[in-house]
């Protein structure tokens, strides 16, 4: 009888000091979950397409470039585990509205069409379109001698809307960037439509055998990083890193890096 009344009292005690415990929250486990939160919770999702040399392009099998520096210089300014994850271009600005990515950033030209879908950044890149044509040819010296032409563009860029607008051209899109300059050193098309910088970049690193840039800029246009219209504070948060990063000198030392002269926002 002794023992079972020492028993019941033994009991008794735990049960109560199990309850405190749990009622002040003092769980180990709880505790642990509140002080350090899932990683995924400081992860920034980040789509782009690793096709674009010099922003974004696979080397080694990691995606390097421009806009890879830049935004992983921006996650560490806004305290996010940055998770790069490679998108179609013409699904990007899809899938930063859907939310299946937190932003993307891919040389994307800021412009209206895309504003009604989602919300920019503030400018980080001054760019513009530009023609390319085999070395040899001598027909095409400007945008009006693309008229009745065959001009190759990637599909879903300011590219194709421009070529769209010449009179009598005939325009095939492709995926990427790669297969319509292929289209042109092939010959099954007489120019290219693309950004100016994508199309410098690869001639000064020989990859474009046979092709040469015309000087002449078609447009002017600007890259932004597209976020969801609902995420002001990310918004705010990546354009308050842009700033810094331009004031202290990390977004000149990017610039420098890729292309060799500094480029601001406007």
């Amino acid at each position: 009888m002794k023992l079972s009344k020492k028993l019941s009292a033994m009991l008794a005690i735990f049960a109560v000091s199990t309850f405190a415990l749990t009622g002040c929250g003092e769980n180990p486990d709880q505790n642990q979950n509140s002080a350090n939160p899932p990683a995924n919770s400081t992860a920034l999702k980040v789509g782009t397409a690793a096709d674009y040399a010099p922003f974004a392009f696979q080397n080694e099998n990691q995606v390097q470039g421009f806009d890879i520096d830049l935004i992983n210089a921006i996650g560490k300014e806004i305290g996010k585990n940055v998770q790069i994850e490679d998108v179609k271009f013409q699904e990007l600005i899809s899938s930063v509205e859907s939310k299946k990515i937190d932003v993307a950033i891919n040389g994307i030209t800021i412009n209206g069409e895309r504003k009604a879908l989602v919300a920019f950044s503030d400018p980080y890149f001054k760019s513009g379109l530009q023609i390319l044509v085999k070395e040899d040819n001598t027909d095409i010296n400007s945008q009006a001698d693309l008229s009745g032409k065959r001009i190759a563009v990637q599909e879903g860029t300011t590219s194709e809307t421009l070529a769209n607008g010449i009179e009598n051209a005939a325009v095939t899109k492709f995926a990427t960037p790669d297969e319509a300059y292929k289209a042109l050193q092939d010959g099954q098309a007489d120019a290219v439509i693309n950004d100016r910088p994508v199309n410098e970049y690869l001639i000064k690193e020989n990859k474009l055998a046979g092709v040469k840039a015309l000087p002449e800029s078609l447009n002017e246009e600007e890259y932004g990083i597209a976020i969801a219209k609902d995420n002001a504070d990310l918004q705010k948060q990546i354009n308050d890193a842009l700033k810094k990063l331009q004031d202290n000198g990390e977004f000149g030392k990017i610039t420098e890096k890729w292309f060799g002269s500094q480029q601001t926002q406007q």
